[in-house]
């Protein structure tokens, strides 16, 4: 009894070994082949399978590009999380956000990818639909933390509250991704920085000095 279920937690242990592989493959793949470029057969040859074989570690094609997405914003949390929410300064606040924005920049075809699905996950049958909304709930709220503490100081507008500033936030960046994915020389990160600096302003009940 002892043996097999050492077997059992050896076998698995390898499933979750190959899925992470085949979602870090999969984010390189798409990264440079583009989300139409990458198809499973692609993917799968990647991380030297079958299409079958790949489409063993998830349900659909479908849930395959859902944990990809998943698996991109870990990856993007991991560097960017620190300096997005645990910040001592705006300037800092500020350099995260534009950060990832700049950073998106280098990766058309995840962008791309992004995008199709948000889309596509409108749909409350779609298996990214609660992916979707869990991840802007937790980001907004995030933001919206660190807004706040600045906003209190004085420090960013208090003209709206923070909730809705990165609700602002968010749809200013999703936005901008479509209009760049069709006007290549949108600066997607220089606009989300210039809306930062209208938002470095004195509070609206402080008079000049």
């Amino acid at each position: 009894m002892a043996e097999s279920r050492t077997g059992r937690r050896g076998s698995y242990a390898k499933g979750v070994a190959k899925r992470e592989e085949i979602l870090e493959r999969a984010l390189e793949v798409i990264a440079r082949e583009g989300y139409r470029g990458a198809s499973v057969k692609e993917l799968a040859d990647a991380v030297g399978l079958s299409q079958a074989g790949l489409l063993h570690y998830f349900d659909s094609k479908e849930e395959l590009f859902t944990a990809i997405m998943r698996k991109r914003d870990e990856v993007d949390l991991a560097h960017f999380a620190p300096t997005i929410i645990e910040t001592p300064s705006v300037a800092e606040l500020r350099e995260g956000y534009v950060g990832v924005i700049r950073h998106n920049s280098d990766v058309p075809g995840l962008v791309q990818l992004y995008s199709q699905m948000a889309v596509d996950a409108a749909d409350p049958q779609h298996p990214a639909h609660e992916f979707f909304l869990e991840r802007g709930a937790n980001l907004r709220g995030m933001f919206a933390s660190a807004l706040a503490a600045h906003s209190a100081s004085g420090e960013i507008s208090d003209r709206a509250d923070p909730e809705t500033l990165a609700r602002i936030f968010q749809a200013v960046a999703d936005g901008l991704q479509l209009q760049w994915m069709l006007e290549p020389d949108v600066d997607m990160a220089g606009i989300v920085a210039d809306l930062f600096d209208l938002l470095t302003q004195p509070r609206s009940d402080r008079t000049p000095e």
